[in-house]
């Protein structure tokens, strides 16, 4: 089994899809006016409007921007240069500049639009170096 994917619920596909083009200067695929993705070397973030939980069970499954537990996680070669480069723009989603962790990552946290937490980190030990290699 592998992890290919993870999907937020949203009100707003075009504002996420706009913010996270912006966050990782990668170019998403909106394929619906309820759908979009955005693909990178490991993994895929959908984006699908609250329109899409009717193939799914119906509008309780989820609830947009209310996430209050997961993380999604970015991995870069250079956290610090990103928030450099992007600090004008995350400043009022920003919580956390650039920091080392006790497990070995260099990780800058702030929230989407929707509230939704986000980590953009490098490895920075040893350890995480290797546990991470070639996944950059």
């Amino acid at each position: 089994m592998n992890l290919l994917s993870i999907r937020i619920i949203t009100n707003d596909v075009s504002k996420l899809l706009e913010f996270y083009e912006q966050i990782t200067q990668l170019k998403g695929v909106r394929y619906t006016e309820d759908f979009a993705e955005l693909q990178t070397a490991n993994a895929t973030l959908a984006i699908g409007s609250t329109r899409t939980l009717q193939f799914f069970g119906g509008k309780e499954v989820a609830k947009a921007a209310e996430n209050h537990s997961a993380i999604i996680e970015f991995i870069t070669d250079d956290v610090d240069r990103i928030y450099r480069e992007q600090s004008a723009f995350l400043a009022s989603y920003l919580l956390q500049e650039p920091k080392n962790m006790p497990w070995g990552n260099r990780s800058l946290l702030f929230r989407d639009p929707d509230g939704n937490l986000v980590n953009f980190f490098t490895p920075v030990s040893t350890d995480a170096i290797q546990k991470f290699e070639g996944k950059i």
